[in-house]
């Protein structure tokens, strides 16, 4: 029997010697193991979704999208990109765009980067560079928790940081 990846498991941003220091491994692991699965289901929306020389890039949106998180999507893509930063077939927006996503480092203890495991390689790179530019405008699109604003954070009054009366400071000699 095949062993079920829970899809809803939380992306894990630390490498593995990171998780074995702080008890971790198992939620490491199971993202990890998420990881590959969602490169296995990009690899096969893709696959299921490109004919007569045309990519359904929503299709393809729309069955990741129902399985993995934006931000598991988003790592996977950013580290196919960032793995495959010599291929020029990648356009220079999606380029630029991976390396705004922080994608830890994950070395193995033979000099390997366990990283490559789940970069996105099975289908041609040209089709899954318009996969990453659909991905991305979906993004944009997607609603975001609320960040308030800079301008907002400087017109707020600073709050008194006066010495209260009473409580001088010792004088150093």
């Amino acid at each position: 029997m095949e062993k079920k990846i829970a899809t809803d498991t939380p992306l894990y941003r630390h490498d593995a010697a990171y998780a074995r220091e702080h008890g971790e491994l198992p939620l490491y692991r199971e993202s990890y193991q998420a990881n590959i699965a969602c490169k296995e289901a990009i690899e096969e929306a893709i696959s299921e979704n490109y004919g007569n020389n045309r990519l359904n890039s929503q299709a393809v949106f729309d069955a990741i999208s129902a399985e993995f998180s934006m931000e598991r999507i988003q790592y996977v893509l950013a580290n196919t990109v960032q793995y495959k930063d010599w291929d020029g077939r990648i356009s220079r927006a999606n380029r630029e765009w991976a390396q705004t996503v922080p994608v830890v480092p994950n070395p193995d203890s033979w000099g390997g980067d366990r990283n490559c495991y789940f970069v996105v390689d099975r289908p041609h790179t040209g089709l899954t560079d318009l996969f990453i530019t659909h991905f991305r405008k979906e993004l944009e699109k997607a609603p975001r928790g609320k960040k308030p604003s800079v301008l907002e954070k400087l017109q707020k009054p600073l709050p008194d940081t006066a010495p209260k009366p009473g409580r001088e400071k010792a004088q150093e000699l």
